[in-house]
C-alpha cells in the first residue's frame, strides 16, 4: 500500500477552530448543520468572535473591510457545472442541468474506483512533521457529528473506519461553509469571504489544506473519486442566499435545493460505496442521493417557514403562492388558511415524492453504509407528518420528530438497512 502525504499550512486564525497552546486540544466554535443535509440553523451554543476569529486564508480577513462591503458590488461568478450564464442556458430547466451534473459523477466514480486502501502516491503533497495531526483532526471531526447530529453519528459507527472518518470530514466541511451565511458574522460577510473559501477548497483538493479540519477533508477527496464540483456548487448555494430572497418557480428553487442539499448526496456517495450485489446502474444510485438530499431541503423549507419570514426570506415558489391566491404579506403576517393549508398539501406531496425517489437507492449502498442514510431520510420524512399534525401552522409552531419517535425510527432505520441491494434492477 502507498503512502498517503499532506501538507498542512500553518495557521495563526483559522476558520471555526483554535489549535490550544495549552494543552494541544482542538478547540472548535458553534456550529449549526443537521444530519447530512442542509444545516439547522438554530441550534444552541452561542459563537464567540474574539475567541473564533473567522479567516480564510493566511492573508485575507473572511469579513473583508470590517463587514462593510457592499453586497450589491460586482462579484465575479464562478464557473459552476449548473449554474446559468447566458440566455441560452435558460432554455434548459434545472433538473437537465443537475443531471449533467449526476452524470459526471457517475462517471468520475466508474474510472476512480479502485478497493479501500490501495491508495495512489501523491509525490507533490509534503508529509508534514506530525502524522498524529491528521487522525487527531478525524476525531475532531467525528465528536463535531456526534454533538449536533446524534442520529446520523450513531448510524456512522456501523460502516466501516475509513468510510465513517471520511463522512465525518464532509459534515464538518458542510457546515463550516453554511456558518458563512448563516453563523452569527452572516451580516458581514461578503462575497469576497465566499471567494476566499472556494479558493482554500481548491488549495485542499490539491494536498494544501489550510487548517487540520482542512487536513481531513484533504485526505478523504486522495483517497475516494470525490470531485470538487459538488463542494464548488455548495458554495454558490452560499452566494444564492446573499443575493436572492425570492424564487420565481419550483425550477429555480429546485436549483437552489440542489446547491445547499443535493450536492451533499453527490459527495457522499463515493464514500459510502455501492453494494458490490447491486445491479442497479451507476447514475440511478447518483439520483437516489440526489432525490434524498432535496427532499430533505425541502422539507427544510416547509418547516421554516414561519422563521425564514422573520428574515425577509421566502422560499417558496412565487408562481404557485400566486396561483393558490397568497401574497407575500399573506406570509408575513403569518395567518393559516384554507388557502394556506391547500397550498401546503401541494408542497408536502412534492417533498414526499422525492422521498419515494430516495428510497430506491438506499438499498443499492454498501450495507455498512445504509442505517444512517435510512434514519435520516425516515426521521426527516416524519418532519413532513408533524407540519400535517400542527394544522399546517409552519409560522407559529416548529414542526420537529419527538425523542419517543426517534428511538421508535432507529431500530425501523436499521432493520431496513439489512434488506440487500437489488440483483435485477429494473
Amino acid at each position: 500500500m502507498s503512502a498517503k502525504m499532506l501538507w498542512l499550512v500553518p495557521s495563526q486564525s483559522d476558520l471555526g477552530f483554535i489549535y490550544s497552546s495549552r494543552s494541544g486540544n482542538l478547540s472548535l466554535a458553534s456550529f449549526n448543520l443537521l444530519s447530512h443535509c442542509r444545516p439547522n440553523k438554530y441550534k444552541k451554543q452561542k459563537w464567540n468572535p474574539n475567541l473564533y476569529p473567522c479567516r480564510t486564508d493566511l492573508r485575507c480577513p473572511c469579513l473583508g473591510n470590517s463587514g462593510s462591503e457592499s453586497l450589491s458590488s460586482t462579484v465575479p461568478q464562478v464557473l459552476s457545472m449548473v449554474a446559468t450564464s447566458s440566455a441560452g442556458e435558460m432554455a434548459v430547466s434545472s433538473e437537465e442541468k443537475v443531471y449533467n451534473v449526476v452524470l459526471r459523477q457517475a462517471a468520475l466514480v466508474k474510472r476512480q474506483s479502485r478497493p479501500s486502501g490501495d491508495l495512489d502516491f501523491r509525490p507533490d503533497i509534503v508529509v508534514p512533521g506530525n502524522l498524529g495531526l491528521l487522525s487527531e483532526a478525524y476525531d475532531r471531526c467525528g465528536e463535531i457529528c456526534a454533538e449536533y447530529a446524534k442520529t446520523f453519528y450513531l448510524g456512522t459507527l456501523l460502516m466501516t473506519p475509513e468510510r465513517r472518518r471520511a463522512i465525518w470530514a464532509i459534515y464538518v466541511w458542510c457546515r463550516r461553509t453554511d456558518e458563512l451565511v448563516d453563523g452569527p458574522n452572516a451580516p458581514h460577510i461578503t462575497p469576497t469571504a465566499l471567494e476566499r473559501w472556494e479558493a482554500r477548497l481548491e488549495d485542499l483538493f490539491q494536498g494544501r489544506p489550510f487548517d487540520m479540519l482542512d487536513a481531513a477533508l484533504s485526505d478523504t477527496v486522495n483517497k475516494f473519486p470525490v470531485d470538487i464540483q459538488p463542494f464548488k456548487d455548495m458554495i454558490e448555494g452560499m452566494r444564492m442566499d446573499l443575493r436572492k430572497s425570492r424564487y420565481k418557480n419550483f425550477d429555480e428553487l429546485y436549483l437552489y435545493c440542489y446547491y445547499v442539499a443535493g450536492t451533499v448526496g453527490l459527495m457522499s456517495v463515493p464514500v459510502m460505496g455501492i453494494a458490490p450485489e447491486s445491479s442497479a446502474t451507476t447514475e440511478t444510485v447518483y439520483n437516489a442521493a440526489l432525490a434524498l438530499g432535496i427532499a430533505n431541503q425541502l422539507t427544510n423549507i416547509l418547516r421554516d417557514v414561519g422563521e425564514d419570514a422573520q428574515r425577509g426570506r421566502i422560499y417558496l415558489p412565487q408562481d404557485e403562492l400566486a396561483q393558490a391566491g397568497i401574497s407575500d404579506e399573506d406570509i408575513f403576517a403569518g395567518k393559516v388558511t384554507d388557502k394556506w393549508r391547500n397550498f401546503m398539501k401541494k408542497q408536502i406531496m412534492r417533498a414526499r415524492k422525492f422521498f419515494d425517489e430516495a428510497e430506491n437507492g438506499v438499498t443499492e449502498l454498501s450495507a455498512s453504509s445504509r442505517w444512517p442514510v435510512w434514519a435520516s431520510l425516515l426521521l426527516y420524512r416524519q418532519i413532513l407528518d408533524e407540519i400535517e399534525a400542527n394544522d399546517y401552522d409552519n409560522f407559529t409552531k416548529r414542526a420537529y420528530v419527538s425523542k419517543a419517535k426517534k428511538l421508535v425510527a432507529l431500530p425501523v432505520a436499521y432493520a431496513r438497512s439489512l434488506i440487500g441491494a437489488s440483483t435485477s434492477f429494473a
